[in-house]
């Protein structure tokens, strides 16, 4: 089997979270700026075997696309023209920021840490891709 990749897409960050090869375990993988993503996700495909990308999609409370949420559109299209086996799949992410920040805290962080945006991106990135893959 191939990983399951998660991104956690922003405007400037995106936090990134993968499966083990048995698609069992979510960690935590990275958090990259967002004009560099593309090729970071090019080159990790091409290191390791990744089966799929979850994409956290946010939708406004009455169920429409946010602002953001053709440009996630596009980077998976984007990401399917440079590695053409991949499957893409999208996931609602509502609340998966407040979610992360509140595990950070119930797992004893040091409140400096916790106001590292990066570990609240790639968290949010694992709390996605857990609800994907219904292991909440």
């Amino acid at each position: 089997m191939a990983r399951i990749l998660c991104i956690d897409y922003g405007r400037k960050r995106c936090g990134l979270a993968v499966t083990d090869p048995l698609q069992l375990i979510v960690n935590q993988l990275d958090s990259v700026k967002t004009e560099e993503i593309l090729n970071y996700i090019v080159l990790y495909c091409k290191v390791e075997p990744v089966e799929k990308i979850v994409f956290g999609m946010p939708f406004h409370a009455d169920g429409n696309d946010t602002l953001i949420s053709e440009e996630i559109r596009n980077l998976a299209s984007k990401l399917q023209l440079e590695i053409p086996n991949l499957l893409t799949d999208f996931q609602e992410e509502a609340f998966s920021s407040v979610k992360a920040k509140m595990t950070i805290l119930k797992s004893g962080v040091p409140q400096k840490k916790r106001r590292d945006k990066e570990l609240v991106d790639r968290v949010s990135a694992v709390i996605i891709l857990q609800e994907y893959l219904g292991h909440f």
